[in-house]
């Protein structure tokens, strides 16, 4: 009688094991080059006090990434506003990138082999 318990054992125990290797856990699959720095466009937000604040934006675009930008604080002060505009074009112009308005108090720019596509994507009442 302990032979016909152990057999129905074992086979489960197969079973189950045959049923781990057939899931991948996604977390700690790792391609060639990735995690390592620099290798990734980022997305960044980023919040503009003044004018001076631009030169470090912008060398976040120089560098490949990808800026959101809020304006708020500086939304009533239409020169130095004007001014963040101006120059954040230029730096479109510079690298071959975009900018663009895409929200209430939002800027966004990319840099080089990016569009922003000035469509909204609208959703359904």
């Amino acid at each position: 009688m302990a032979g016909i318990l152990k057999k129905p054992f074992i086979r489960k125990q197969q079973e189950a094991v045959v049923e781990a290797d057939r899931y991948i856990d996604l977390g700690e699959l790792t391609f060639e080059g990735e995690g390592e720095e620099g290798e990734y466009t980022m997305v960044k937000v980023a919040e503009i006090y003044r004018y001076e604040d631009v030169p470090k934006l912008l060398n976040e675009v120089y560098d490949g990434n990808v800026l959101i930008i809020d304006y708020s604080p500086i939304s009533n002060d239409q020169v130095a506003l004007k001014k963040v505009v101006e120059e954040l074009k230029m730096v479109a112009r510079d690298t071959g990138g975009d900018v663009a308005g895409i929200g209430k108090n939002l800027l966004m720019i990319v840099p080089y082999g990016m569009k922003i596509s000035r469509q909204k994507i609208k959703g359904t009442f």
